[in-house]
């Protein structure tokens, strides 16, 4: 059994059973991977594709099974050559980082600023997404650690560690009715909101606690961007439900800002990575940087 066949196998299923295209992927022949299919179908002593002539129809179920372990060599490879890394003590190479918007811009700088220090020779990859997003990437080993609220506490086959906890705020324009007396649900829900769309900075928490009180919250206007929300905040579309720890960053002097953290749930940012994945000493290092000045955000909640 060859890693080639094997790999040509997840290639050919990743495109539809289409042989021309798994050959095109790896620049051999189409006879050359219908051959080594062959050669493993043989060694296995079962067949691995459904056929109808010499048309693949679907994999067998011994087949979608073999993927799945084709993915835990290929992260073993991986980890071997990160081992071998470290015994060269190299302080050079990459790092490629999932995360949203609001943590790129509000909450990494300083901890990035700090690793920089200590790794000058690693270039930094942000690689930015919806959190549903982020798992996929590191599912599929396109980024070596995550950073999000959602998503990545529960997602299967990953680990992760909590970072910080952070409340909603209430922005407004000076002299908004809300601006001013005791916040209640009630009196939110009379009015319309800008805030984030479902899958971005607890969304979903906003939502299901107006719900659970029986109120239908009245969202105008949803972004994933804090700033594009304060943008359209001050043109007047309505109040803006936001993560209080970006606006602690901004610090403008136009908005009024309100602690929403008696009304709404406590949302945890979290790091996480692959669990068979192998972290070499500086992605290690960035994963401890975030836990500590994690505990300094904890402060907006």
């Amino acid at each position: 059994m060859k890693l080639i066949q094997l790999r040509l196998l997840k290639t050919l299923l990743g495109n539809g059973m289409n042989v021309s295209r798994a050959a095109g992927q790896h620049y051999v022949v189409q006879s050359a991977v219908s051959r080594q299919l062959g050669l493993l179908e043989e060694e296995l002593g079962m067949p691995l594709f459904e056929r109808k002539g010499k048309r693949l129809v679907e994999p067998t179920p011994v087949c979608r099974a073999l993927v799945k372990q084709i993915d835990t060599i290929e992260q073993a490879l991986e980890n071997i050559r990160a081992v071998a890394d470290e015994y060269r003590m190299e302080t050079s190479g990459e790092i490629r980082i999932a995360t949203t918007h609001t943590q790129a811009k509000y909450f990494l700088p300083e901890v990035l600023m700090e690793f920089r220090q200590r790794y000058p020779s690693v270039s930094i990859h942000l690689l930015q997404g919806a959190p549903s997003q982020l798992v996929g990437m590191l599912h599929e080993g396109k980024a070596d650690i995550a950073i999000c609220t959602e998503e990545i506490g529960k997602a299967p086959g990953l680990t992760s560690e909590r970072c910080y906890d952070w409340s909603h705020g209430l922005i407004l324009p000076d002299g908004h009715p809300l601006a001013g007396g005791e916040l209640t649900l009630e009196r939110i829900a009379r009015h319309p909101i800008l805030t984030y769309v479902f899958g971005f900075a607890g969304r979903s928490k906003v939502q299901s606690t107006f719900e659970q009180a029986g109120l239908q919250l009245d969202v105008s206007f949803a972004a994933t961007d804090t700033d594009v929300i304060l943008s359209y905040v001050r043109l007047g579309f309505g109040a803006g439900i936001i993560a209080k720890m970006a606006y602690s960053h901004i610090h403008d002097d136009d908005l009024v800002l309100r602690d929403l953290s008696h009304l709404l749930p406590t949302s945890t940012t979290r790091v996480a990575w692959a669990k068979n994945k192998y972290l070499k000493q500086y992605v290690s290092d960035l994963v401890q940087l975030l836990l500590e000045h994690g505990e300094s955000e904890d402060g907006y909640a």
